[in-house]
């Protein structure tokens, strides 16, 4: 009967996989149709792959506006280079515009199938319906809205997430050093992936002080210790621990010896860094580090958004509310924190008051900047947004979720610039490991993402303008 099902699951994850490629492949050819021309960011990204494409590999000739390492045109070389020894195609075929984007459509793929093997790693598998779930997980993730656009695109997303997802799988199954060595190659991808390396050096950690945090607890249940008792009485327990912890050599040594690859990792980070003198390479004027909290709460609603069905419900209202009214005067610490933050660290970046071609544009012009206090009376649904997201993560041990929050506060923070994309990988990521929803709200959640996708899609093919003084076609995207 197992044998049966598993094979049963193998049917339906490969006519979801078929599916959505043959979808893909359609909404590929009408891109294509439209964009003869490289748009936006592809201006710099087509031409310093195609130069690339050429043999022409020397640092005269790369792009100072391109703020990232050189992962997608070497790869999409790789990739491209072998079909003019192969079909004999000649470099002006090979290096074009549609074949260089393909290689982002390949990407999709691998990206379907490392969400399905992360879901089968990550989630328990004794109920059921969980094969059905699994997969429409996966699937409803591969068309999640903001990744499943660029994947039409030559921009960096479709390959970042590839090989942070191919990495965090690898860490699970707890191959350390191919997890590192696949981190490396997403960090050439984005620099700032190398905080999900940490994330997966973080989860080994994790794991471990789980399981010592555990012998703890019965120590102290067998020796029936006095338990602290107070508002913070856990988190001071867990403080007192993680020192104790800590302080122990043999702890430190076997912790070193199991992370030592993503330790390596980040040494050699470092020293780009200073070698390079900041994380940025070309055009650092538009992206300097700033410490932006609200890009913590704005990922809350992005996050409460596009998971209102797991996160958004009745019962789950009154659970906070009743929670807000127990602890009144946490809450009344939170929210003031909150306003301060807003009011002292919102910053509005030069892109994102002047480039009308982002959604991101209309929501700060026609929210934020019409109504001042928007952005204070806004601050109760970050809250309950934040709420909802450690409420949905309680499967996981308090350290997994230290590891992960850290982790999105180090990624989104610093990001100056208000953009949907930054936000994707901690999203997946985020969807990854919460508990598998039932099929009624994956079915909810799955024909929303179509719903925004197909207006995306519509709107970016169709509805175009032009700016006054330029002649070139302009189209709204994430």
């Amino acid at each position: 009967m197992g044998a049966g099902m598993a094979q049963l699951e193998g049917y339906y994850f490969s006519a979801a996989l078929s599916c959505t490629f043959l979808v893909s492949c359609l909404l590929f050819s009408a891109f294509s149709r439209a964009l003869r021309e490289p748009y936006m960011d592809e201006i710099f990204h087509l031409p310093q792959a195609q130069r690339y494409c050429e043999g022409r590999f020397s640092l005269s000739q790369w792009d100072p506006m391109i703020t990232t390492l050189p992962g997608l045109y070497l790869l999409s070389v790789g990739v491209v280079k072998p079909a003019s020894w192969i079909f004999g195609w000649s470099e002006h075929v090979v290096c074009s515009i549609g074949m260089l984007r393909f290689v982002n459509l390949l990407f999709s793929v691998g990206n379907f199938y490392l969400l399905y093997l992360l879901f089968r790693k990550v989630q328990p598998r004794h109920k059921a319906a969980s094969s059905i779930q699994r997969i429409l997980s996966t699937l409803t993730l591969a068309v999640f809205p903001t990744l499943y656009f660029f994947n039409f695109l030559y921009y960096t997303e479709a390959g970042s997430m590839f090989f942070t997802l191919f990495a965090y799988l690898m860490c699970l199954y707890g191959n350390h050093k191919t997890s590192a060595l696949l981190g490396f190659c997403g960090f050439m991808f984005r620099q700032t992936n190398i905080i999900w390396a940490v994330f997966c050096a973080g989860n080994v950690i994790a794991q471990k002080l789980t399981e010592a945090w555990k012998t703890e607890l019965q120590k102290k249940k067998e020796e029936r210790l006095p338990t602290i008792k107070g508002p913070f009485s856990e988190f001071r327990k867990i403080l007192q621990f993680l020192l104790a912890y800590s302080l122990s050599f043999k702890n430190l040594s076997m912790l070193f010896l199991l992370t030592w690859p993503y330790i390596l990792l980040v040494s050699l980070f470092c020293v780009f860094v200073v070698v390079n003198g900041g994380i940025v390479i070309g055009d650092r004027s538009s992206h300097e580090a700033c410490l932006h909290f609200p890009q913590l709460f704005y990922f809350f609603s992005f996050t409460l958004f596009f998971s209102f069905p797991h996160l958004l419900s009745p019962g789950k209202i009154r659970a906070f509310l009743s929670l807000v009214w127990k602890r009144r005067i946490q809450f009344f610490v939170i929210t003031l924190v909150s306003l301060f933050l807003v009011w002292k660290f919102t910053y509005a970046h030069k892109y994102l008051l002047a480039d009308n071609r982002h959604y991101t544009f209309y929501i700060w012009k026609r929210v934020f900047q019409r109504y001042e206090i928007m952005k204070y009376l806004l601050v109760p649904i970050y809250i309950f947004a934040g709420w909802s997201i450690a409420d949905s993560l309680k499967s996981k041990s308090v350290f997994w979720n230290l590891m992960f929050f850290i982790c999105l506060f180090t990624v989104t923070v610093p990001q100056k610039l208000l953009e949907f994309r930054y936000f994707i990988l901690p999203y997946v990521i985020y969807r990854l490991n919460i508990p598998l929803p039932p099929i009624s709200r994956l079915v909810c959640e799955l024909g929303c993402y179509a719903v925004v996708n197909f207006l995306t899609f519509y709107i970016f093919l169709n509805k175009t303008f032009q700016w006054p003084d330029s002649q070139d076609i302009q189209r709204f995207m994430w």
